[in-house]
């Protein structure tokens, strides 16, 4: 029989043909040594305020389209414009006041945007005729509508369509023009180089006969003694759509979500809204980018852009801003009373983190608690400085601990066994644009433990390895962050260093955008 110490060595052998048998798990960390629970047994933190988050306060816009009155036409002094140059989006409406007639977009947002992102026809597509002027010797009237972008004169040796509609082509925006007669208009007669009184007026959006409310009926010529001085009176008015009309652009940082519909988001991270002089996404994007940043969520994340119609007429144009991304599932306000929504569209800006709110963290949904250093989304490391700690960055799942939702990240050791800082970095470089600018944006608390114990909380904010900003001390809530404005290489390495137990600090809602 063999002996014990021989049975032993063939139970060995046979375990290495197997594989090594695993090791033993770490006994449990010891209790942190300053009596406080730690978030990885599930500590309650010191008490923060969470905010309201605000859905979309539709009776507030609808109230305030009565008081914006964004209709206009070519007036009879108004030079005329053959190289179709079109003014700068108007601001007439912002959070319910109405605005100087003359502030500009970017007198608002103070940014711009390259791209242009006016609802644009179709080049290749023809025009239909929607109305006919009146009989020429009946006196008619000029359109007075929204989005109106600018005129010009076109030879009036005939009833030059053609001339005006080929015009329009060049004009940025234009899905519509009106062509009138002018006259008893001395400017017209005797002073612009172009020696014509038919006029060709290009609009950003579709109007129709009913809006023919320009009747003229102003002095133009001079006065000479007690002669009669001739009033200006219009007649042939008639109107062309565009048959198509193509998506907007979308505008540079970021992406498009849903539309055209005919409902609005009433969505939770409403921020407020703004009413434009024409149906312009590119301007929605200024105002988003330069909106200013909500104390509860941060800065703009999403827009909606719709017109609204009232009686049928186009009457204003509406950005609702949000710090929350939507989708079409939200667009269910199709208006009130007479006003109706039309063209709605949305739009997110683009975030270069994934997972930037660590809701891809999802080892626990059943349980609804649970940590470690890394999953697909981040890597956090106990390496600092050669010293390697216990778990000193983790992802946690636990609604308690986060700014929204579910997820959030910790520095500090999360069981409180030793005092030395981590690394969290995205699992990805970010894919910026050589030379192009951003901005990181997200919230830091620092108040777990209480003042005393988190008055040395510290964590960095790194961008290829440089400090951009971060947060240091007691932070009492959830507190916005946003970084230095930092330049992209087209692979850059974002990372957030710091943190010793039991100073915790809680990340939550990352984000890099373009600015």
């Amino acid at each position: 029989m063999p002996s014990l110490r021989a049975l032993t060595s063939l139970l060995l052998l046979a375990c290495s043909a197997l594989g090594a048998l695993p090791p033993p798990p770490p006994p449990p960390p010891s209790p942190p040594p300053f009596g406080i629970v730690p978030p990885s047994r599930q500590g309650t933190p010191h008490p923060f305020a969470t905010g309201t988050v605000p859905n979309t306060n539709a009776i507030a816009i609808a109230q305030t389209v009565p008081k914006v009155h964004q209709k206009s036409g070519p007036s009879a002094a108004a030079v005329p414009n053959a190289q179709g140059i079109v003014p700068p989006t108007v601001v007439t409406a912002m959070d319910g006041k109405v605005m100087n007639p003359n502030t500009t977009v970017a007198a608002v947002a103070g940014s711009t945007i390259d791209a242009a992102g006016i609802a644009k026809r179709d080049a290749t597509k023809d025009f239909t005729k929607l109305f006919d002027g009146l009989p020429a010797d009946q006196h008619d009237g000029a359109i007075e509508g929204t989005a109106y972008l600018t005129y010009t004169l076109v030879p009036n040796s005939t009833y030059n369509v053609a001339a005006c509609l080929a015009w329009c082509e060049t004009v940025d925006g234009c899905v519509f023009v009106n062509l009138f007669y002018e006259f008893n208009n001395f400017l017209l007669d005797f002073v612009f180089s172009e020696k014509s009184n038919l006029k060709c007026a290009a609009y950003g959006d579709i109007h129709n006969a009913t809006e023919k409310t320009n009747f003229g009926g102003q002095p133009s010529y001079p006065q000479v003694g007690n002669e009669t001085v001739p009033l200006t009176f219009i007649t042939q008015s008639s109107g062309y759509a565009a048959n198509a009309l193509v998506n907007p652009a979308t505008p540079d940082g970021y992406e498009f979500v849903f539309g055209p519909t005919n409902g609005a988001n009433n969505a939770p991270g409403y921020m407020g809204f703004a009413f434009i002089d024409r149906y312009d996404v590119t301007a929605c994007a200024q105002l988003c980018n330069g909106r200013g940043v909500d104390p509860v969520g941060g800065g703009c994340s999403y827009f909606n852009i719709w017109r609204a119609l009232v009686d049928g007429v186009p009457t204003t144009y509406t950005c609702a801003m949000y710090y929350l991304a939507s989708n079409a599932s939200t667009a269910v306000n199709t208006g009130q009373g007479s006003l109706a929504v039309t063209f709605s569209r949305g739009y997110a800006r683009k975030n270069l983190v994934i997972d930037g709110g660590f809701e891809g963290f999802a080892a626990c949904a059943a349980t609804s608690f649970c940590f470690a250093q890394s999953y697909v989304n981040w890597i956090g490391s106990s390496f600092v400085n050669g010293t390697v700690g216990h778990q000193d960055t983790t992802v946690f799942r636990f609604a308690p601990y986060a700014h929204f939702g579910v997820g959030s990240a910790l520095f500090g050791a999360a069981a409180g066994d030793d005092a030395h800082a981590g690394v969290l970095t995205p699992a990805r470089r970010l894919c910026t644009q050589p030379g192009a600018k951003y901005i990181i944006q997200n919230f830091f608390i620092s108040s777990f433990s209480g003042s005393a114990l988190e008055a040395h909380a510290k964590v960095d904010v790194l961008w290829n390895g440089k400090r951009v900003g971060g947060t240091s001390g007691f932070v009492q809530d959830y507190t916005f962050f946003q970084s230095d404005i930092v330049v992209g290489t087209g692979s850059d390495a974002l990372s957030f260093v710091g943190g010793a137990a039991p100073a915790w600090t809680f990340l939550d809602d990352v984000k890099v955008f373009k600015v």
